[in-house]
């Protein structure tokens, strides 16, 4: 029955394992080298679980070592879409503006990620 949300769970949970196989694999690949094989391994890590943010972040950094910068960009922002709190997309975005020369984004995305860490720092000051 596919609504039983016990079943759902069950392909969730075998989702995001099969999301990690593929993420760990790219981790790998990346280790040794292999950017390309590594973007596809990350791709299919996404396939499984596409807001398995960790893939994403992977997957914008192998991208970034290729020299694809707009396609980093665009993962980046994917991950600022899912969760506009992750410090580390708006540094990378920074970062990735940075080398295409677009200043004023890359600025703007610095100070989103400064922000979130005075937020991240008062939170922990205060806990």
């Amino acid at each position: 029955m596919p609504d039983d949300p016990a079943s759902f769970a069950g392909s969730r949970e075998t989702a995001r394992q099969l999301a990690e196989h593929h993420y760990y694999a790219a981790l790998d690949l990346v280790l040794e080298g292999h950017h390309e094989q590594a973007v596809a391994e990350y791709r299919q890590a996404l396939a499984a679980d596409p807001r398995f943010t960790d893939a994403l972040h992977g997957l914008s950094r192998a991208l970034q070592d290729l020299n694809r910068l707009d396609e980093a960009i665009v993962v980046a922002q994917q991950i600022s879409e899912i969760d506009p709190d992750d410090i580390l997309a708006h540094t990378s975005l920074s970062i990735l503006y940075q080398k295409k020369g677009m200043v004023p984004e890359a600025e703007a995305e610095g100070n989103k990620a400064r922000v979130l860490g005075w937020k991240e720092q008062l939170k922990k000051g205060s806990g």
